[in-house]
């Protein structure tokens, strides 16, 4: 079967290209010519055919949600509940990136228990089953890495962060720069440099990254191009290995887009704010404006139990500058194994983020809903309110467990409500009609 990519050439219109141009209020055609030029990409599985989410230019940014076991704490219940979670909350993908207990089981309950398009990263169990079957994940052999992708492709992922641009070259920039101050962050990207150093080789997904391409696209799997060397602090942030790991992502989508296979680039962890659009327009311009996932990015490093407002703020301008794709952190990054509440925060903190940047990505479609809620507040109407909140269950719980005496206002005021006394006072000069 063809890719969505292939299709979009050949002028044809899916139905998931239609299902995504109804969801975002664009033209189809728009959808299918920005698919065809790898501007946009719909996370799509032929075998499990989830949810059509499409991920790219002109579309609003989309937030992914990752979940999965721990080597400390695998309770394959507890993933599944806190996926649910994360699509209650309002999440637009899914990552399962279990590294603990029976892989294989943990992975197929989740994807059976969301139509979200699930996605994960096939070096954590690559090094994991290597380990068990071996005593060491160094010992990892091609074949076993490649029949794997292919299982889980088979199984129905829609997406998957493959660590194909960490290469020898990149690796000697890391050695040459002196290390970091924040080390190796990414749990693939420190398995593959572990096995490259141990056994003296090239990177078999960036040598044989035909054969990558060709596994994902019999599913029409996207392909996320992995950020393995992603900065872990933001004094790393923009240093030669996460840079020259950049560039040959970029040169990777470019080729797998010519392959036919539906393209993603990952990026870039701990970034300053005033880096954060310089790495966004870097991407773009070396991509060919391939859809960019932002890891965070998180803006400081000291906020432990707050990473999920950190990243929201680092969120917000990565989403107005043109990142399409924001992975979210949870209040337990850095910490401990997120559970149900920790996900709920950390989708609802990504998509408060993601809107925010929307505003401003696209002004003349995006603020709309924000002045009619200043209608309602202006009028007292808490009904039109609730209705125009993004997260409205969590707005009347708030009110109701403290209610007035006068219901109209709120405890915050009470009798000295400014909403009141100025439209009393204005009445006759009100913008807009009263709600």
């Amino acid at each position: 079967m063809k890719t969505q990519i292939e299709l979009a050439r050949e002028g044809i219109l899916t139905s998931q290209m239609e299902t995504v141009a109804c969801e975002e209020n664009v033209s189809p055609e728009f959808v299918r010519q920005m698919v065809a030029e790898g501007k946009i990409v719909i996370p799509w599985n032929h075998l499990r055919k989830p949810k059509a989410v499409g991920i790219g230019k002109g579309l609003r940014t989309k937030v992914n949600a990752s979940i999965g076991t721990s080597s400390d704490i695998v309770d394959y219940a507890a993933e599944v509940r806190k996926a649910q979670a994360a699509q209650q909350a309002g999440a637009d993908t899914l990552m399962e990136l279990s590294v603990g207990g029976d892989l294989d089981r943990v992975r197929r309950e989740v994807i059976a228990a969301v139509n979200l398009p699930v996605g994960n990263v096939p070096l954590y169990q690559a090094f994991c089953e290597a380990g068990r079957k071996y005593g060491d994940p160094n010992k990892l052999d091609d074949e076993m890495l490649f029949d794997l992708i292919e299982q889980q492709c088979a199984d129905g992922m829609a997406f998957m962060a493959v660590h194909c641009g960490i290469n020898r070259c990149t690796i000697e920039r890391l050695q040459r720069q002196g290390y970091r101050y924040g080390g190796l962050v990414s749990k693939g990207g420190v398995g593959m440099v572990a096995w490259m150093l141990a056994n003296n080789r090239e990177n078999p997904l960036y040598e044989k990254f035909d054969r990558v391409v060709a596994i994902l696209k019999r599913y029409d799997t996207v392909l996320s191009l992995g950020n393995g060397l992603r900065a872990g602090a933001i004094h790393d942030s923009s240093d030669r290995a996460q840079i020259q790991e950049l560039l040959f992502n970029c040169e990777l989508a470019e080729m797998g887009r010519e392959m036919g296979c539906q393209m993603l680039v990952e990026g870039p962890g701990h970034v300053p704010m005033d880096e954060i659009e310089g790495n966004i327009q870097l991407q773009k311009r070396m991509s060919g404006d391939a859809p960019y996932y932002m890891l965070g990015p998180i803006p400081t490093d000291i906020a432990p139990g707050f990473d999920h407002i950190t990243a929201a703020i680092g969120a917000a301008q990565s989403s107005r500058y043109g990142a399409d794709l924001i992975c979210y952190i949870t209040p337990a990054e850095h910490l401990a194994l997120p559970n149900e509440d920790d996900v709920r925060q950390g989708v609802k903190a990504a998509r408060i983020a993601a809107y925010i940047g929307d505003m401003n990505k696209y002004p003349d479609k995006g603020r709309e809903r924000d002045r009619e809620m200043s209608k309602a507040r202006r009028d007292l109407n808490w009904k039109k309110q609730f209705d125009l909140a993004m997260f409205p269950e969590d707005a009347r719980a708030i009110r109701e467990c403290r209610m007035p005496e006068d219901e109209q206002t709120c405890t915050m005021c009470g009798d000295f409500c400014a909403s009141r006394g100025a439209s009393k006072m204005f009445s006759g000069y009100l913008r807009g009609d009263k709600i």
